[in-house]
């Protein structure tokens, strides 16, 4: 059972993470404290070299989405745990509240430990094999931080044209809510409309014009 973690790391993951650990009543130590777990909340490139610096003995784990198990060599009692959310600094421990978390471990007894963290900071654990990291993080960074590039493209087209860039959000919104059912010229099979649209763009933003066009070719496939 866990009781005490070591939390390292205190940029937005590590701080919802450690506040969600100290809601649930755990014992949440320093760097060098020790504890039952270790859990490194620190960029992927910082994982390797900090866990080869903890001293083997407690459960090390991280919570990189795309970083592989190997990294926290040469800890044999490891799992790794990625909260499939995005954090924001200005919100607290609630935003990991239902989110989905993938869960790698090597035995069930790193299974084990892993789903009771799951189960302490409010996620919803799901099995992931170490090997198909790479894969996973690439779907979810399609649906995060493109999605953020994607609303900033689109805002500045609606600047351009005068129209408020708010008005985008409902939209978004309510493509979730409908279940990501496509509508739009391209599902019509508008072509003439989605010329008018590369050539609007090739005429004031040209550098939108590729991803347009990658964008409409894997809608229609």
């Amino acid at each position: 059972m866990i009781q005490s973690i070591c939390v390292i790391g205190a940029g937005r993951v590590g701080l919802a993470i450690a506040a969600r650990l100290r809601e649930r009543g755990l014992e949440v130590r320093e760097r060098g404290a020790g504890g039952d777990v270790v859990l490194l909340c620190v960029p992927d490139r910082m994982i390797a070299g900090i866990a080869r610096e903890i001293e083997a003995g407690p459960w090390i784990a991280h919570v990189s989405g795309a970083t592989s198990l190997a990294a926290l060599d040469p800890h044999v009692r490891r799992f790794g745990l990625h909260p499939l959310q995005t954090i924001a600094r200005r919100r607290g421990p609630e935003q990991l509240d239902g989110a989905y978390a993938a869960i790698v471990s090597e035995n069930e007894e790193a299974r084990a430990t892993a789903l009771e963290l799951a189960d302490l900071l409010g996620l919803r654990p799901f099995a992931l094999a170490d090997e198909a990291r790479a894969l996973y993080h690439a779907g979810a960074t399609l649906v995060s931080p493109f999605l953020v590039t994607l609303y900033r493209e689109a805002a500045a087209l609606f600047e351009l044209a005068g129209a408020p860039p708010e008005a985008l959000l409902p939209l978004m919104r309510r493509t979730i809510d409908n279940g990501f059912e496509s509508t739009g010229p391209i599902a019509r099979g508008d072509w003439e409309t989605v010329e008018a649209h590369l050539q609007a763009i090739r005429a004031r933003r040209p550098e939108v014009e590729p991803v347009y066009r990658a964008l409409a070719e894997a809608t229609a496939a």
